[in-house]
């Protein structure tokens, strides 16, 4: 090869070299600029943000932020009591070639605690999230995706005696100031593999193999001050829930169901619905011999669904199709009485 060519081949490698070199720089200070500005608009929203100093890195792929010792508290009165969050590290992250979206990857120990509730400490094998760092057509959007995660209770440190779940999905969108009538936030949510706490005992066991939840928000969400005005603001704005799909495989168990929920006047969730279910006479009588509902609602209630029921169109098993009603806290089938829901006790 002549000595030119090599001479100008080096200078365009080390031009290049040189050139994503800068081009990296500013990427990086993109981020540390995007992260200085969340923590100055969360304090000036009445959040406490704190942190140890974060370092750099992430070369030659990527624009990477570390911060140790990440912790926030806020959100009341909107979240009455407040929450609070810590982690032991957050990396944020810009990969170079996706310059549009950052990864939020949480590392170790984590803590969270939601109002007046008992501090929940928490650790995953995964767990990431991202960030469009400018909101698209559809609205401003998120994606979460995690693995073994591992839920443990107040003084118990290996976060290992609470829930589990191994795979957990979560996409959801939010557009400010849609029309009403109009979608202004929907949510799709995957888990599998839930495990429930061990000192919770559940009628249908402890194991539930997976649950899927497609659903969508309308209605104005007003920046009304206080949990219980954002309700009232929700409700006076003609605010519903549109479940789409939602389905559910627990131990003997396998729903599927669809309906269209809101608030009453006293704030309580009311709203109808279709389910079609297999194994609801097993359900039924686990239900009943661990107290959930009495014998004879359980007895009732399996003798209207066995003259519902139909061959599934999948493997030939029975299948019951039901409409389900949910007024003054309580749900019924065929105006039948099934349970009594808790009462919302807005503050």
């Amino acid at each position: 090869m002549p000595r030119k060519v090599l001479i100008l081949l080096i200078g365009l490698a080390l031009l290049l070299v040189a050139g994503h070199t800068i081009y990296w720089g500013i990427v990086q200070q993109r981020l540390r600029e995007q992260f200085a500005l969340w923590v100055c608009v969360a304090r000036a929203n009445g959040w406490t943000v704190t942190n140890a100093p974060p370092s750099s890195g992430g070369w030659p792929l990527a624009a990477k932020l570390t911060v140790p010792e990440m912790s926030v508290k806020g959100g009341d009165p909107d979240v009455p009591g407040g929450l609070a969050w810590s982690t032991v590290r957050l990396e944020l992250r810009i990969a170079l070639l996706r310059p549009t979206a950052i990864k939020i990857e949480p590392e170790g120990m984590q803590r969270f605690r939601l109002g007046k509730g008992p501090d929940i400490p928490f650790t995953a094998d995964r767990l990431r999230a991202w960030l469009p760092l400018e909101p698209d057509a559809r609205g401003h959007s998120v994606d979460l995706d995690a693995s073994n995660l591992r839920f443990g209770i107040q003084g118990e440190s290996n976060a290992a005696s609470g829930l589990t779940i191994g795979t957990l999905s979560v996409h959801g969108v939010a557009k400010a100031g849609a029309p009403a009538g109009e979608t202004t936030m929907t949510v799709l949510l995957a888990a599998a593999a839930v495990g429930l706490p061990p000192r919770q005992r559940s009628p249908l066991g402890s194991h539930i193999e997976q649950m899927r939840l497609e659903a969508g928000l309308t209605g104005p969400l007003a920046p009304a001050r206080g949990l219980t005005a954002r309700a009232h603001a929700w409700r006076e704005g003609g605010g519903s829930l549109e479940v789409h799909q939602a389905s559910l495989k627990w131990g003997s168990l396998a729903l599927q169901a669809d309906g269209t929920f809101a608030l009453d006047e006293h704030l309580q969730p009311t709203g109808t619905g279709i389910a079609r279910a297999t194994g609801d006479a097993d359900v039924l009588d686990t239900l009943a011999a661990n107290g959930v509902l009495s014998r004879s609602t359980a007895t009732a209630a399996k003798a209207v669904l066995s003259l519902l029921a139909r061959a599934s169109a999948d493997d030939g098993t029975a299948e019951v199709e039901v409409p389900l009603t949910l007024e003054s806290r309580t749900l019924s089938l065929r105006q039948m009485p099934l349970l009594r829901i808790p009462e919302i006790v807005w503050p």
